[in-house]
């Protein structure tokens, strides 16, 4: 099981794409080597995926930045608020429900983060993704960055499918199959990849894709 933890990590990953497919090399070389991107375990900042989903970075960032200056980053201050206060932190109603969820998941139990972080990718997603609020991608947003999960592609993600269309001159953005095929070539490394991806898209596209 590898953990994608330091710079080193990185670069051994690339090594292994640009080997396995060179046009890899084109893609650092257009955008340089992709960031570490490694983020804590746990209860915060699997609830900063879930307010980053479907907004912009800046909405995001905006959003986030209140949630930690109310102190709600823990399971127990975000079921101690009321709907409305976790509202006018910048919230949707599903993601107040989702936060709610999660947050009663990890109190009882039934969604064991440190378990995630050391059983099978199987096991953790299938844990993950039985929580309201918490679909494949953000399942895998996770355990790729907060949990360093060297082997994951977040293959539903439209900016790394447009990375992918750019990169090997596809006629067409690749549907989540097709790129989860594409990819089983750069296993053990889809998430080195997945950084690539994200990255080169970045660059060509000139905005901000979901992973960099």
């Amino acid at each position: 099981m590898r953990i994608i933890d330091t710079e080193d990590d990185l670069a051994e990953g690339v090594a292994h794409l640009v080997a396995v497919e060179p046009r890899f090399a084109r893609a650092v070389e257009a955008a340089g080597m992709p960031p570490l991107r490694r983020r804590p375990q746990g209860f915060a900042p699997l609830l900063r995926i879930i307010v980053g989903q479907q907004v912009s970075v800046a909405a995001a960032d905006g959003i986030w930045r209140r949630v930690v200056a109310a102190g709600v980053e823990t399971p127990g201050q975000v079921l101690a608020m009321s709907d409305e206060d976790l509202r006018a932190l910048g919230l949707s109603r599903p993601k107040v429900r989702y936060a709610r969820a999660i947050a009663g998941a990890i109190t009882d139990g039934s969604l064991d983060l440190d378990a995630c972080a050391h059983g099978s990718v199987q096991d953790a997603m299938a844990m993950l993704t039985a929580v309201t609020g918490i679909g494949t991608w953000t399942a895998e947003i996770y355990l790729m960055f907060c949990v360093g999960r060297a082997d994951i592609l977040a293959d539903k993600d439209l900016a790394l499918q447009e990375g992918a269309r750019l990169l090997f001159d596809l006629p067409a953005r690749p549907d989540p199959k097709a790129l989860s095929a594409m990819a089983e070539a750069w296993s053990p490394w889809r998430g080195v990849a997945a950084r690539v991806l994200w990255s080169y898209y970045h660059v060509v596209k000139g905005r901000e894709g979901v992973g960099s």
